[in-house]
């Protein structure tokens, strides 16, 4: 067994780049290790807290000891090591919905065909997006569902959910106004 390296708050380590989800489009001319980074914490045998500036704000800030590794003092006089480049982490885009135009079920799955706000000449004006990736916009959900009740959308959920926890016959449901299965 392997004993990880105690660190103490204060000391200078190098993180691994393998680490961090970079923008650089191959990884082969990185370098292996960023930094040197100070250490804030322990915070458990395994895990460190590390001191990240501001080009570093949309990565988490603990890291796992196999991630980290410690800075040696030069033995060549007057040597400084240059700072290293800026990393930025790959940005998520994420687009703003302007409407949801339809619902449906497919494969058991809640699909929403959605009206973009921003859109270019290269991209869709429309697409068919799961449930699951429009909770960040749950009013424009919820204002479909309010005013489109006989289309596929959350009630139906609770619908399959408690009929068939209730062992409900859902065929008689299906005529019921404001539910579509």
């Amino acid at each position: 067994m392997v004993i990880p390296p105690d660190f103490q708050p204060g000391e200078k380590v190098w993180l691994a780049s393998k680490s961090i989800n970079a923008t650089r489009p191959t990884t082969n001319l990185s370098g292996r290790w960023l930094g040197p980074l100070e250490l804030f914490k322990k915070i458990k045998s395994h895990a460190y807290h590390l001191k990240l500036t501001l080009q570093w704000k949309s990565v988490h800030p603990v890291f796992h000891v196999s991630w980290l590794e410690p800075v040696k003092k030069s033995t060549i006089p007057n040597k400084h090591q240059l700072p290293p480049p800026p990393v930025l982490e790959k940005e998520k885009k994420e687009w703003e919905v302007a409407q949801v135009l339809d619902s449906k079920l497919k494969k058991g799955k809640l699909w929403y065909l959605v009206e973009w706000k921003e859109f270019n000449q290269d991209s869709e004006r429309t697409s068919l997006e799961k449930a699951s990736s429009l909770k960040n916009s749950p009013d424009v959900v919820k204002d479909f569902n309010y005013f489109q009740p006989d289309k596929p959308g959350t009630n139906t959920w609770r619908v399959l959910f408690y009929g068939a926890l209730w062992g409900l016959d859902l065929t008689k449901l299906s005529s019921s106004p404001g539910i579509h299965i």
